[in-house]
C-alpha cells in the first residue's frame, strides 16, 4: 500500500538531509565518514528542492525521476560498506548506511510516485 504522499515524501526527504549532517555528531564519523555523509546531506538537499514536488522549490526535476534515484541509491547504501571495504574496520558506519539504504528502499515502496488527480470541485 502506497502511503507516502508526494508531501510526506518531501518532509522525509528533508529529514534525511538532517539526519546525513548531523550523522557524524551522532554517531562519532570523522574523516572520509563524515564528509560522505555532508555530501551526501547536500546533494540529497539539492535534489529535493529541484524535484517538482509540492515542498520542491524549483520543481525541473520530475518526481518519478526522483524516485528512481532512491530506488537506485538504496541498494548502493546498503552494499557500499563491502563495496569501499569498511565493511569490519567500522560497524557503526556499515550498520547505518545499510539502516539508510533499507528506509530508502522502503520509502520507494511505499511512496505514490504517480500524480494524484486533482479533486472534482464541489457541485454548487
Amino acid at each position: 500500500m502506497k502511503f507516502i504522499t508526494p508531501t510526506l515524501h518531501g518532509v522525509l526527504d528533508y529529514l534525511t538531509c538532517g539526519l546525513f549532517l548531523i550523522a557524524p555528531s551522532l554517531f562519532g564519523f570523522s574523516g572520509a565518514y563524515a564528509t560522505v555523509c555532508y555530501v551526501l546531506a547536500g546533494g540529497y538537499l539539492l535534489i529535493s528542492l529541484i524535484t517538482n514536488m509540492p515542498l520542491g522549490a524549483l520543481k525541473v526535476l520530475p518526481f518519478w525521476l526522483h524516485g528512481r534515484l532512491e530506488l537506485v541509491s538504496g541498494p548502493v547504501f546498503i552494499a557500499s560498506p563491502w563495496l569501499f571495504g569498511f565493511a569490519h574496520e567500522n560497524e557503526v558506519a556499515r550498520n547505518f548506511f545499510v539502516v539508510m539504504g533499507v528506509v530508502f528502499l522502503v520509502v520507494f515502496l511505499c511512496t505514490q510516485w504517480r500524480a494524484q488527480p486533482e479533486p472534482t470541485p464541489a457541485l454548487r
